[in-house]
């Protein structure tokens, strides 16, 4: 698909730049809200006068499909199931190797690096695929609006820049990254960004949420595409409504509806992460003066 930012009034001599994003569906051909988020980011992020963008779509699961390295920018999205379930399928093999062509490609070039953004699942298989931390299932589901705490480096991360500590994301998984290799992760140059809400009357390690790789590659636990419209679609339909209060109760399905109409919290998290990083990916990629982040109201 193409997204066009073309000024008439640009002279004849002026060369347009095109943008190109690449992304990986990873939700196995399911009914999901991220894709129109991610899509919907991409349809509204403020493009230069001189530059275009277009993307592709990749259906990583369903029909082992991968992208090659013709990309300036790629979105790995979250998806169903365990990021342990299939090691060996033929989808992880490729999913594997394209990550490792990623990571490779950007090793032998100084400019030009591709940039990519992993979210929850995805983020999930990068960390096992890399061996920083261990994958593990939760003792129960998480599912909602929480808070995300930033580390000392979480706070100068540029795409966490004017979110409040803590800030509020989507969060919806029964598997969690835990007890990361901090030898491994500064090896590679890695940062941990955020972690899980503290929980002193629960004796559990914290959930590590979100991670900077290297200056190009970012993941994130949480859903920073997510947005209140889809949320509340979500949550409004019957059966998810019931599966919600069953199993976390109606006072927790209420708060959560209350933090859709809050501006300060999911609104500000969907307006700020993926555009942020999505400013530096296009900038980087073009050459360009900076390009302001758009934030919706």
């Amino acid at each position: 698909m193409h997204l066009n930012n073309i000024n008439p009034e640009l002279s004849v001599g002026t060369e347009m730049q095109h943008i190109r994003v690449a992304i990986l569906d990873l939700y196995n051909n399911e009914p999901n809200e991220g894709m129109r988020c991610v899509q919907q980011l991409l349809h509204d992020f403020p493009l230069m006068a001189h530059q275009t963008l277009s993307f592709k779509v990749f259906d990583v699961r369903f029909r082992h499909d991968v992208p090659d390295m013709d990309y300036d920018i790629y979105i790995s999205t979250g998806g169903p199931g365990s990021p342990l379930e299939e090691p060996g399928a033929q989808w992880e093999k490729k999913y594997f190797t394209w990550i490792e062509e990623l990571l490779m490609f950007n090793r032998l070039h100084e400019t030009g690096k591709k940039h990519a953004f992993f979210i929850c699942h995805s983020f999930q298989l990068l960390c096992r695929h890399l061996d920083v931390a261990d994958v593990c299932k939760r003792n129960s589901t998480a599912f909602g609006i929480f808070p995300i705490h930033q580390t000392d480096e979480g706070r100068v991360e540029p795409c966490f820049k004017n979110l409040s500590d803590p800030f509020y994301a989507v969060d919806s998984r029964d598997w969690q990254v835990l007890q990361p290799d901090m030898k491994k992760l500064q090896k590679i140059g890695a940062k941990i960004l955020a972690i899980e809400k503290e929980r002193p009357h629960v004796k559990l390690e914290r959930a590590v949420m979100a991670i900077r790789f290297s200056a190009e590659i970012i993941g994130t636990q949480f859903h920073p595409e997510a947005d209140p419209v889809g949320m509340l679609h979500y949550m409004l339909r019957p059966d998810k409504k019931a599966h919600i209060i069953k199993h976390h109760g109606q006072e927790k399905y209420d708060e959560m509806l209350l933090h859709l109409n809050d501006t300060d919290k999911l609104n500000l998290t969907q307006g700020i992460v993926l555009p942020a990083f999505l400013k530096d990916a296009v900038q980087r990629a073009s050459q360009l003066v900076p390009v302001p982040v758009h934030r919706k109201s």
